[in-house]
């Protein structure tokens, strides 16, 4: 064997399994001649099994993010691939194709380096006191195999994602199309072809032409805004050069419940939207709630009059927000948990009451501690010589601490245009002090929780969350000696890892016509055709793979010169 094949094989062996590192190699040159000597400590300790369950921007970004071999890693989700959520409005009218937007999860996991298994099917049931969760197989029954079967975990991380929101709306379920998955916007794709072909017909009457062709769309979040954006431009981009005697009978109708739509961007887009398609002929009405859903028409209350609106519709598109699945509230029955929308997690997105079990994305929702529940422990694990008074140095000591741990104060300061929290204590009276008792560092801290708030369920939160998990497992044996996370203020020592914190790198809204609506941190707010461009870029370079930005900008092209497709498969 070549030195240079012998390296190769080495180098291989110890990169595949890195617990080797803790083996020695001696070798000892004697006389012009090699003596190599090989000793193995021995001290392999077994590999923990993480199951996580699904594959969304959470589950994946996971995975992706996982380079510590010494985990056994299990993967369950009932779609075998990864999908780029955001484009899916533009594949419900093939402006991309829904094959260029997904990436099988075994190639990805494949890229991370890891011996990742994975099983297509759904888990319908988690037993946190046993540590295992019972799966029941996605495929067809004629296809043989096991049909149900069950997992060991030592840590499971639930990313299973959330279902669409109906708030018990009669109708909703039979007669409404969702847009939160691929074939979702397949199916919509397809009903739109669909209407307008039986539209042309020449035995259907002019009426019913109409009511074949009112699109409705309920809600007016950034989903049902860009659906709207892309089904105008569909028609009268492409569908007019093809249905010329149709369009003018084709009506869309924007439902938002609330005052305006995409109310969690900043009012100049706002306004800037619901001008655009008041423009455009897109019929936005604003404090308009559904209570009915029927197979040809749909009714809604307007918060004015408070009359009882019908109008005929020929699809209704539903997208209201988020609620949990089945296999998720059942978890939550079982941790007591009730009455809460999403899986509650402390800030390093462990299950409360659950020490190996983690949960990611939309399925969970981050309890954030108030600091007004522990004030009387903070300040007394300030207060280092037990004097009843906190000087400047002592609180300094721990304001590091206090501001990881309690988001909500570093929000305040900023807000308040506050450099730091000594000047949070000083503004608390006339005249600043060196020293502070418990009852004036309550009332300085009195208004911080008031900045709490909920992290937004959006697919930027879920990625990042994976890789912070993932970086946390990483590390695991590292922090467990030497933690990193603030002080523990109800117990000692510190916590093992930083809590997560979400950055914010801005958001996108679409608004057809090639225009796009940008605001990103800083108060940076740009509407117009080179916010597309800017939208376009971003969006290319958070693809998971070349394959797929290779995909996507061909997609693009193809429709500039060519158009949308509106054949039917």
């Amino acid at each position: 064997m070549s030195w240079s094949s012998f390296y190769n094989t080495a180098s291989r062996v110890f990169h595949e399994y890195p617990s080797w590192s803790k083996s020695v190699v001696v070798c000892t040159i004697i006389s012009g001649g090699g003596l190599a000597a090989y000793s193995d400590s021995g001290d392999q300790r077994p590999r923990k099994k993480v199951v996580v369950l699904g594959t969304g921007w959470a589950g994946t970004s996971f995975v992706k993010s996982m380079k510590n071999s010494s985990y056994d890693i299990h993967v369950v989700s009932p779609r075998n691939y990864f999908a780029f959520t955001p484009l899916l409005p533009s594949v419900t009218c093939g402006t991309v194709e829904a094959r260029s937007i997904i990436e099988p999860i075994r190639k990805i996991s494949r890229k991370s380096g890891l011996d990742v298994q994975f099983s297509e099917a759904e888990c319908y049931k988690i037993d946190s006191k046993n540590n295992k969760v019972y799966c029941r197989s996605s495929q067809d029954k004629k296809l043989g195999g096991v049909e149900e079967f069950s997992i060991d975990y030592d840590y499971l991380v639930i990313a299973m994602g959330a279902r669409s929101n109906t708030f018990n709306t009669p109708g909703v379920e039979e007669h409404a199309y969702f847009l939160k998955e691929v074939e979702d916007a397949m199916r919509i794709r397809t009903k739109v072809i669909n209407l307008f072909e039986r539209a042309s017909l020449p035995s259907v009457p002019m009426e019913e032409k109409k009511k074949l062709l009112s699109f409705v769309i309920v809600g007016g979040g950034p989903t049902g805004v860009e659906f709207a954006a892309e089904l105008h431009d569909f028609v009268h981009e492409d569908l007019s050069k093809l249905y010329p005697s149709l369009i003018d009978h084709v009506k869309i109708t924007l439902l938002e419940a609330g005052d305006h739509i995409l109310n969690m961007f900043d009012k100049r887009i706002t306004e800037f939207a619901e001008e655009k398609f008041k423009r455009d002929g897109i019929d936005v009405k604003l404090g308009s709630m559904v209570v009915k859903v029927g197979e040809k028409d749909i009714s809604s209350k307007e918060r004015e009059s408070g009359q009882v609106v019908t109008m005929p519709h020929g699809m209704v598109v539903w997208s209201t927000g988020i609620g949990a699945r089945p296999e998720i509230l059942d978890f939550m029955k079982q941790l007591g948990q009730i009455n809460r929308r999403a899986l509650v997690t402390d800030e390093w997105l462990r299950v409360e009451g659950c020490d190996n079990i983690y949960a990611l994305g939309d399925c969970a929702t981050i309890n954030q501690r108030r600091i007004m529940e522990d004030i009387a422990v903070i300040f007394n694990k300030a207060d280092k010589d037990s004097s009843g008074m906190l000087d400047l140095k002592e609180f300094q000591n721990v304001v590091g601490d206090i501001i990881e741990r309690y988001p909500q104060v570093d929000i305040y300061l900023k807000k308040n245009q506050m450099k730091e929290m000594a000047t949070l204590l000083s503004k608390s009276q006339e005249s600043p002090t060196t020293e502070v008792d418990i009852e004036y560092f309550k009332q300085a801290l009195s208004k911080v929780d008031s900045q709490m708030k909920n992290l937004p369920a959006t697919a930027q939160v879920a990625a990042q969350q994976g890789a912070y998990l993932a970086d946390c497992f990483n590390r695991m044996e590292l922090c467990e000696k030497y933690p990193e996370g603030p002080l523990r203020f109800r117990g000692t020592g510190r916590h093992q890892f930083h809590a997560f914190r979400y950055s914010h790198f801005g958001q996108f809204a679409p608004l057809g016509a090639e225009q796009t609506a940008a605001q990103l941190p800083g108060d940076w707010v740009s509407i117009g055709h080179s916010s597309q461009w800017l939208w376009y870029s971003v969006y290319v370079s958070k693809l998971v793979s070349w394959r797929t930005r290779a995909l996507v900008v061909s997609d693009w092209g193809r429709r500039f010169v060519f158009g949308r497709d509106s054949s039917q498969l």
